[in-house]
């Protein structure tokens, strides 16, 4: 499971030119859910992105998380994320687990996310969605579990 995180001022999900989702200050996840993924996955990054301290102390320094600045998280399905661009100039798509398995570990990432009493939001699996923000820092990270 691949997580591609951005800490954000301001984050929103429009789908057919409407807003579906949006947050304020916090993380934006982009989720790929790779063939072999499981609970256990979703259950690790989760934790991981809870206490994960990319937020700024009163010293300027990453050593808060999101759970300290009671930011908000929106978390958005790409499969794209597991994408091998290592041939050829098309990206192979055969790591992405199969549609029904994604997004049953994508819908449980999200309640993972809850049980921390994060606010989330999210995107709607398998739509195409116009994603905008405005990135803190910038600060964006890849996270594997």
């Amino acid at each position: 499971m691949k997580a591609l995180i951005q800490r954000v001022k301001t984050a929103s999900v429009r789908i057919d030119g409407q807003i579906f989702s949006q947050i304020g200050a916090g993380i934006l996840v982009f989720l790929g859910v790779e063939k072999g993924d499981s609970k256990t996955n979703a259950e690790k990054l989760a934790q991981k992105l809870s206490s994960l301290r990319i937020f700024e102390d009163e010293n300027g320094k990453m050593n808060r998380s999101i759970l300290d600045t009671k930011g908000e998280m929106l978390i958005v399905s790409q499969f794209t994320l597991c994408g091998d661009c290592q041939k050829g100039t098309r990206p192979s798509f055969d790591k992405s687990a199969p549609p029904e398995i994604a997004n049953r570990l994508y819908e449980y990432f999200i309640e993972q996310i809850k049980t921390y009493s994060i606010p989330c939001r999210t995107g709607k699996f398998g739509a195409m969605m116009d994603v905008s923000l405005i990135n803190d820092g910038p600060v964006t990270f890849m996270v594997e579990k």
